[in-house]
């Protein structure tokens, strides 16, 4: 059986300098992958009826679709005068 080789570590090869990769920046592209992420968890029970994102994307289609059949504007409330008027 083979012996194996020690653990060299992190050294960089002779040919590399640490100069040569510039300041590194922990995070650099976090804020950028926040926003185009749209990753959503559901809660326990609410992933138990959905089998996959389809059944939820096909929900919330069918939610839309009443919110904006069942949309009416708000009436402006009508301001009725005094008699100190």
């Amino acid at each position: 059986m083979k012996k194996a080789k020690p653990d060299e570590g992190d050294e960089l090869r002779s040919e590399y300098k640490r100069s040569d990769f510039g300041t590194l920046v922990r995070g650099k592209y976090s804020a950028r992958l926040a926003e185009e992420s749209n990753v959503v968890v559901l809660e326990p029970e609410v992933a138990k009826v959905f089998p996959n994102d389809e059944a939820v994307n096909e929900a919330l289609r069918g939610l839309i679709k009443i919110a904006d059949s069942t949309a009416r504007p708000v009436p402006r409330s009508v301001r009725t005068r005094t008699k100190a008027d």
